[in-house]
């Protein structure tokens, strides 16, 4: 992936980290930095069938401007760092903002997610939702403490052999072969068939035509779970990035049942380059 274009999706207020994070990866990749300021509309008492109060409309009167001048400091930031950049801003129901964060995204190489909007529990979920089902593009999970880079020294590529890690790894060529170690990291529960070792093979040799040396790592959980024992493992190598494929099962079922994906977004201490 040749990444000339980085979008990021940012809320009206504690989002300075999030654009550090991304100004940071531009000026790394002599990047165009794409900014969508997003405010989520409150729903009106009721519903939208019924006869909205004056409170409602000085709320969103109140959210539009809070975003506007959101978007005044920003394009100023981005104007002072001398970086190429268009800021824009939407205001919109949290049902269509998926949808709109989606088809944005689709015009940029790379969606970037910040630490700040991580913790904005609403935005969050619509960004990645965004980002991930209805992009087509890659999505680089930065949470606090850890630096957005597209050049990471030594890389944790988690392999089960689904279509989503293989998309994952695909869009993650350049970054593997600028990488000094990738490890090729394969959990399997106690019980696990050993034929879900096989596609390993393929994907060794598909790197390996692109002049990435991979080190294949075989996890037995020992009662982790997948995402524990990615992350362990991660620590254990020192990488300073994992790429992984995401939601390989449906958001309903993580929803219930919890998730790899999830998991990690939520507790991963390094980037995650991830792919849908």
């Amino acid at each position: 992936m040749s990444c000339k274009s980085v979008f990021c999706v940012i809320g009206i207020d504690q989002c300075d980290r999030d654009i550090v994070n991304a100004v940071h990866l531009c000026k790394e990749l002599d990047a165009h930095l794409s900014v969508l300021i997003v405010s989520l509309a409150p729903t009106p008492m009721g519903g939208y069938g019924v006869v909205v109060s004056p409170a409602w409309l000085l709320e969103r009167e109140a959210d539009i401007a809070a975003m506007k001048k959101r978007e005044k400091q920003i394009i100023s930031l981005v104007q002072t760092a001398g970086l190429r950049a268009d800021v824009d801003s939407y205001y919109c129901e949290k049902d269509w903002a998926d949808e709109i964060i989606g088809q944005r995204a689709r015009f940029s190489d790379i969606t970037i997610i910040g630490p700040d909007l991580l913790h904005q529990p609403a935005l969050k979920s619509v960004a990645l939702s965004g980002a991930l089902f209805q992009s087509g593009r890659p999505t680089l999970v930065v949470p606090s403490g850890a630096r957005a880079t597209l050049r990471p020294h030594k890389v944790l590529l988690a392999w089960d052999g689904h279509i989503e890690a293989a998309r994952a790894a695909r869009e993650a060529i350049n970054v593997m072969v600028s990488a000094v170690d990738v490890h090729l990291t394969i959990v399997d529960g106690d019980d696990a068939d050993l034929t879900r070792s096989l596609p390993q093979f393929n994907i060794v040799a598909y790197l390996e035509r692109h002049g990435i040396s991979v080190k294949i790592d075989r996890l037995r959980s020992s009662g982790l779970t997948v995402a524990d024992s990615l992350k362990q493992h991660a620590h254990e190598i020192a990488a300073d990035m994992i790429v992984m494929g995401a939601y390989g099962h449906s958001r309903l079922r993580e929803r219930l049942f919890g998730g790899v994906t999830k998991s990690m977004i939520d507790t991963s201490p390094i980037p995650i380059f991830m792919m849908r």
